[in-house]
């Protein structure tokens, strides 16, 4: 346990705690006898833990975001996916505690398995340590390489979308208009059409990225064209 504690990045002052985080429903009934707990009571705790750490970053960081907005990242921050990559940066299934059976089956890999965990550690955490432990954990692997990363798609396409969509018969169209460069280092350059007249170019090394870089910038004109009106 003592490296799983490195990876985490806190040192539990009751170790029980985490070998409970660890335990998977499989191994506490091939182990009755032995009163071993499973994690899935810390997961509980550790679902609303997070729910609450994501929720309160979110209005702090975006003070103009609608909650309607904010109900999708938040959902995105704490989904399955996102929390399965931070059991793999933990090297979480290999620490795992899980019956026979269930190891036999790929459960160590299993990413509901593992996003579970990762609920139940953090779970553990602010049991051991309180809210800023849990805090410092949250930020380290979910809020820092959303920061850095912005592993939340579709953000400014989105954000655009909605402004538009508030007055009604507008229609917004992304057109790719050139393609350079070799194929490993390709430069998409893509505009952004409202009612078919271009309001932006943006440019990326996807397709993907260019429209993105294009809605940002389209909701930069936009924005600045309201404030002068």
């Amino acid at each position: 346990m003592i490296q799983l504690m490195e990876h985490i990045g806190y040192i539990f002052k009751n170790d029980e705690l985490l070998k409970t985080a660890v335990t998977h429903s499989s191994y506490a009934n091939e182990n009755r006898g032995e009163g071993t707990a499973c994690n899935e009571r810390l997961e509980f705790l550790g679902d609303a833990v997070l729910g609450l750490l994501v929720a309160q970053y979110l209005y702090g960081r975006f003070p103009d975001m609608p909650e309607g907005k904010m109900t999708r990242l938040r959902s995105e921050l704490v989904c399955e996916k996102n929390l399965s990559r931070v059991a793999e940066e933990l090297h979480l299934g290999e620490n795992l505690r899980l019956g026979k059976g269930e190891e036999k089956n790929g459960g160590g890999s299993r990413p509901s398995i593992l996003a579970d965990a990762v609920e139940a550690i953090l779970a553990a955490i602010y049991l051991d340590g309180g809210k800023a432990e849990a805090e410092t954990f949250v930020s380290r692997f979910i809020i820092n390489p959303f920061e850095a990363g912005g592993q939340y798609e579709g953000d400014y396409k989105t954000e655009l979308q909605e402004l538009i969509q508030r007055q009604s018969g507008q229609t917004l169209t992304y057109e790719l208009v050139n393609s350079s460069g070799p194929d490993h280092d390709k430069v998409f350059t893509v505009q952004a059409l409202l009612n078919g007249c271009v309001i932006s170019t943006g440019s990326g090394h996807s397709k993907k990225d260019a429209e993105q870089a294009a809605a940002e910038k389209a909701l930069e004109a936009l924005k600045c064209d309201q404030k002068e009106q």
